[in-house]
């Protein structure tokens, strides 16, 4: 008899709880449709560190992801410079591998840099899970304009 009253209260209390209003995923305040989130990993557009003629060059600044999907990035160096490629993005996303010459790095947590000793590309595969705008940057280069921003939606 206690346990049907307590079952009963249990369900009478979660169907009179207000469940919270979802996001609209159809428009955005700009009245631009949202992205769809897809089970296949997207491309990020490759950030290319450094060139041949100017070491503190890159090709891109500024990436725009949506929150839920899972991503592959390729960060290049094409410069002869040594690049320490630091973001906090790397701590709000679930990490999946970083891949170096077909060799794959897995990891139980988010790498806190990464270092580009010579020329050569770095492939992250992570999937994101919080929204929020995020800083990269290459810090003793930052003021050369090696830095930039990544938006999560």
């Amino acid at each position: 008899m206690k346990l049907a009253v307590i079952v009963s209260a249990i369900l009478i209390g979660a169907l009179s709880t207000q469940q919270p209003a979802l996001a609209q995923s159809a428009d955005d305040d700009d009245g631009d449709p949202a992205p769809k989130v897809t089970r296949a990993s997207q491309n990020v557009p490759e950030l290319i560190l450094g060139s041949k003629d100017n070491s503190y060059a890159v090709n891109r600044k500024d990436f725009e992801l949506v929150s839920g999907q899972g991503y592959r990035w390729k960060i290049t160096s094409a410069a002869g410079l040594e690049y320490k490629f630091v973001t906090d993005l790397f701590r709000n996303v679930w990490m999946n591998q970083i891949v170096i010459n077909d060799l794959e790095v897995h990891m139980n947590g988010a790498p806190a840099w990464l270092e580009f000793d010579s020329e050569g590309t770095i492939n992250v595969q992570f999937s994101t899970v919080r929204p929020g705008e995020y800083i990269w940057s290459v810090p003793d280069l930052a003021d050369k304009g090696m830095t930039g921003k990544i938006i999560i939606k």
